[in-house]
């Protein structure tokens, strides 16, 4: 006798099309079958051992986190519940150009310091891994939701090449193509950058594009954080669509947002370039999160001649006086490329996290606030910051537009992305509410989308970018990832305020056909592992 049957669901199977009401009956972690409207009509009904009375809720495929912050916190929190709760049975890591492999012990310990402020100094993980096999082989051992990996372009880059800004030599751009071909090989589904980052912002195109030449030889997806999201940010798109047009190789834009004041009411600009390239039959996708503000690092708003030569450099030159006044004049006066080319308008920079306790006063306060109720300028309230947390705090950057967000999402080849950082005090509440802001606000409280819709965006349209012929759908002979749901009050619990409370109306989620989140309780079932590249 089978598992379990789920009794008289709503299935929103993912594929857009229309629910409709089942049993559906899972087996040794896959759907083994789906029985249409059994009730109404009067068939035999499935059995299993288990029986799941479903009534008022949807069944459907597990949601797919395109974009997460979550490389170390999947070790070292086997709860994992900012995911396992939002219904997430998917994430990808390796984002933005930085994670733990490949690497060797003088690269990890720089990378380490460097996203501190994503992922915490991991103290607490032993690292006992350096290739991206190793590091799969290391999810494994078993975790809360499954996990694909993006080699990281620019950790691959520190690898080969160091913390400088110049070119790579003949012999570095051959190792960085072999370190990737490595790293498809072991299983990775892609490759990242963050081009805002260093020092992967040091790679011009010609070096990326060599290096998606080979990406586009596994199968695998490019996936940037590209140059600018504010005043260079249409110029940055074109770049990446051109560069993986002349590469060959498909493109998924990494949190795809129109930010800063420059870009308000420009996403049809955007929207038109994606439609114009998708006509030309490019293969582009992109993910993005249901807020306005952003999230990411107080050190990266540095223009990237103060972050060269990794982050024990950086601490020398905001700690030399002059050098320092020369990364204000940037910031301030020209707009560093950091911060996207816009001059800091440091009234929208919210510290959301520190490394050291003993700065938490800062945090929720915007760096302008901090620096009037301490009578300093808002530079010296931000140079102290990052001098004394070494240099690890995190920002909200509350820079978005709410029509670009809304354009966005309709897009056909929108996918959802958390950009979740699990570090701070008060992180963006996107990491512990995407998924059900998705369902509950813009599907039910704004019909921005139908559900059948955003369901597709959160389930197969990611599964079909990852090349996953046996997840995104509830089919018969798919893998068990699935979400039951409340539709009428599924929501975010988080907050800016509280963002660490769990959503509502997801009493159930199923990792590989087992509970993961039983009656809204996180289990202690750790039904995850690595999802690898599959074969050409």
């Amino acid at each position: 006798m089978e598992e379990l049957v789920i009794r008289d669901a709503d299935v929103v199977d993912g594929s857009g099309a229309d629910s409709y009401r089942a049993d559906v009956v899972v087996d040794r972690g896959r759907i083994v079958s789906i029985v249409k409207e059994a009730a109404a009509a009067g068939c035999q009904r499935p059995k299993a051992r288990r029986e799941l009375d479903a009534e008022g809720l949807v069944l459907s495929p597990g949601f797919v986190d395109m974009h997460a912050h979550s490389d170390l916190a999947l070790l070292r929190d086997p709860d994992h519940s900012a995911k396992a709760a939002q219904g997430v049975t998917l994430e990808v890591i390796g984002q933005d150009g930085l994670s733990y492999a490949p690497v060797d012990d003088r690269t990890l310990g720089e990378v380490r310091r460097a996203i501190a402020g994503w992922n915490g100094h991991g103290d607490d993980v032993d690292f006992d891994w350096r290739s991206v096999g190793e590091y799969l082989d290391r999810l494994d051992g078993g975790i809360a939701v499954n996990a694909a990996y993006l080699i990281p372009q620019g950790t691959v880059r520190a690898l080969a090449v160091g913390w400088d800004d110049r070119e790579a030599t003949p012999a570095e751009l051959e190792r960085m193509r072999r370190l990737v071909a490595e790293g498809l090989e072991q299983g990775a589904v892609g490759m990242s950058s963050g081009l805002t980052y260093t020092p992967g912002m040091y790679a011009k195109d010609a070096e990326l594009t060599e290096l998606c030449r080979v990406v586009a030889q596994y199968g695998g997806y490019y996936c940037p954080h590209h140059r600018s999201y504010g005043a260079g940010a249409l110029k940055a798109y074109e770049e990446m669509v051109e560069l993986t047009r002349e590469a060959g190789c498909p493109l998924h834009l990494a949190h795809a947002t129109m930010n800063f004041g420059v870009n308000k009411g420009r996403a049809p600009e955007l929207l038109t370039l994606l439609d114009e390239a998708l006509a030309g039959g490019a293969d582009i996708t992109l993910d993005t999160y249901p807020y306005t503000p952003g999230c990411t690092t107080l050190v990266a708003l540095l223009p990237s001649w103060a972050s060269e030569g990794g982050p024990e450099r950086i601490l020398e030159r905001l700690a030399d006086d002059d050098t320092a006044e020369r990364i204000r004049h940037h910031m301030e006066e020209i707009g560093s490329d950091g911060s996207h080319g816009v001059p800091m308008e440091w009234e929208t920079i919210e510290i959301s996290g520190t490394g050291d306790p003993a700065l938490a006063e800062y945090v929720g306060r915007t760096v302008l606030e901090s620096a009037r109720l301490r009578g300093e300028s808002p530079w010296q309230v931000a140079r102290h910051l990052l001098l004394a947390d070494r240099p690890a705090p995190t920002i909200l950057q509350h820079v978005g537009h709410e029509e670009n967000v809304r354009a966005i999402m309709r897009h056909r080849v929108h996918t959802g992305g958390s950009d979740g950082i699990l570090q701070g005090a008060k992180p963006h509440p996107r990491a512990y509410g995407t998924f059900p802001h998705y369902l509950g606000h813009y599907v039910r409280e704004l019909g921005v989308l139908s559900l059948e819709e955003c369901v597709a965006h959160l389930t197969s349209r990611p599964a079909a970018r990852l090349r996953l012929p046996d997840r995104g759908l509830v089919r018969e002979g798919y893998r068990a990832d699935l979400v039951l749901f409340d539709p009428a009050t599924v929501a975010a619990g988080s907050t800016f305020e509280e963002p660490r409370v769990l959503p509502t109306g997801i009493p159930y989620v199923l990792v590989d056909g087992r509970f993961v989140m039983e009656d809204g309780r996180r289990t202690d079932v750790l039904a995850g592992r690595s999802v690898r590249r599959s074969p050409r």
